[in-house]
């Protein structure tokens, strides 16, 4: 064979290889979870916010029409991290305030462990963690994340970066001083991690914006955008902009190395959106509460060589305990988990097929009235069950049974008509709600359990 020959042979081979690695490359992995955004505060839901980012990622991927969550954001992510109802492990009944000696079992097996195991070196988040922070153990870096910028608490001073008179804004465990609006260091933040890793190498980056929660702060640039808004409305708009702003430029920073087709993103909210403030549309409720507009909030997905693309709309009952046996499958994770997992991969369901039947249970104990709020969905039924919690002294409940495919307004309450399927659907109920082990996050206004003064710097020693 000529020396010309062997040359373009040998061409062609190292052509083929680098073909090979590219379509074979395990892909990379964005969550971007927005904090109390409502679920009609996007523009593909027909908002005046401005959010063509978003929208970029449902034009060209998928929306999720019954995508669910908790009614209130650390049980939200401690389900999106694990994939099991936090009832198992203590974190469903209520978010984690400043002082509170409590967080995430270390036990548990995170995504972030997960996909570690799957080949993924790099696996960063930034923003908002809210899982716990007293104690190092339940800190991002100890729970599988090799990179972490942002903050241990929730609803943090976006301009100052305190809570409770404290710095709040950390860098892989040591504190961090930064100056700029907290949304915007998310954003920068997120396209450092990706920047800093080889484009043959995937990565895993968990992006938890603290926006539009309160305190409601926002930029002066921001808010003149929204000149036909008033009061809180008007800067929470402006978060909101400036959310999807800063999703656009980690979109744009994935686009520039080439790297969107082969990437997995998936947005949503942490819950549905503030009374005060937010727009859920036409469902029922709001945050803390479990009606729809509390739990059934906006998402959307894209992963173009995947098949999760062409702008079509997903009824598929789907949710937060699902993020992470779907990452499995994407990852070509294959191993047994530690623990039983109460989610199941969507995958299928985002390239259009159908997803097995199974019931979806909802629980809240937040404040000191001692009152439990449960729910659980089977198929177009949803339950509601309110009833005082067992050490409430007197001991009241009550029903409702709502057809959440015909009333989504939730404003025709059945449950007098089908006494049977009621009891049916109470027995499933307290089936879920057997999971929950006696050690629970207390209540977020229960005083007995606080630890003290604050953290200095929000720096736990161990």
């Amino acid at each position: 064979m000529s020396l010309k020959k062997l040359i373009c042979l040998s061409v062609i081979l190292t052509a083929g290889l680098i073909n090979a690695q590219e379509t074979t490359q395990k892909p990379n992995i964005l969550i971007i979870l927005a904090d109390d955004l409502g679920y009609a505060d996007v523009g593909f839901n027909g908002s005046d916010i401005q959010t063509p980012n978003i929208d970029r990622i449902a034009s060209g991927g998928i929306r999720f029409d019954n995508f669910y969550a908790c009614p209130m954001c650390s049980p939200t992510r401690a389900g999106l991290l694990t994939g099991r109802y936090p009832i198992r492990f203590g974190m469903m009944r209520a978010v984690v305030p400043p002082q509170r000696i409590y967080g995430m079992n270390p036990e548990e097996v995170t995504l972030a462990e997960m996909l570690a195991s799957a080949g993924y070196k790099h696996r960063g988040v930034v923003g908002k963690w809210h899982l716990g922070h007293r104690h190092q153990k339940w800190w991002p870096n100890n729970q599988g994340f090799t990179f972490f910028e942002g903050c241990l608490n929730g609803a943090i001073d976006y301009f100052s970066h305190e809570r409770e008179g404290e710095n709040d804004w950390h860098l892989n465990g040591k504190t961090h001083k930064k100056e700029g609006y907290a949304t915007d260091l998310i954003g920068e933040a997120s396209c450092s991690f990706i920047n800093d890793i080889p484009a043959n190498e995937p990565f895993f980056l968990y992006t938890s914006f603290t926006a539009p929660h309160s305190p409601f702060q926002a930029k002066k640039e921001d808010l003149k955008k929204y000149p036909h808004r008033e009061g809180k409305k008007k800067t929470y708009a402006a978060m909101v902009d400036c959310m999807d702003q800063n999703i656009g430029k980690i979109l744009d920073c994935i686009e520039e190395r080439g790297q969107m087709d082969n990437t997995f993103i998936l947005f949503f909210s942490d819950n549905g959106g503030m009374k005060s403030v937010a727009n859920n549309g036409q469902k029922r409720g709001w945050k803390l509460t479990v009606y729809e507009g509390g739990i059934n909030v906006v998402a959307t997905a894209c992963w173009p060589s995947g098949g999760v693309a062409g702008g079509r709309v997903i009824s598929e009952h789907v949710g937060y305990i699902d993020v992470f046996p779907t990452l499995a499958e994407i990852s070509g994770y294959e191993k047994n988990v530690k623990y039983k997992l109460d989610g199941m991969s969507m995958l299928n369901a985002m390239k259009g097929e159908r997803m097995p039947k199974r019931k979806w249970f909802t629980y809240l104990d937040q404040n000191n009235e001692k009152v439990e709020r449960l729910t659980i969905h089977s198929d177009n039924l949803k339950l509601v069950w309110y009833r005082n919690a067992p050490d409430n002294k007197v001991q009241t409940s009550r029903i409702e049974l709502y057809n959440t495919t015909n009333d989504k307004g939730e404003t025709d309450n059945v449950a007098d008509k089908y006494p049977l399927l009621v009891e049916e659907l109470q027995q499933q109920t307290e089936a879920f709600y057997k999971l929950k082990i006696e050690r629970q996050n207390p209540r977020y206004y229960n005083n007995t359990t606080l630890s003290g003064p604050v953290i200095p710097e929000w720096q736990a020693k161990e």
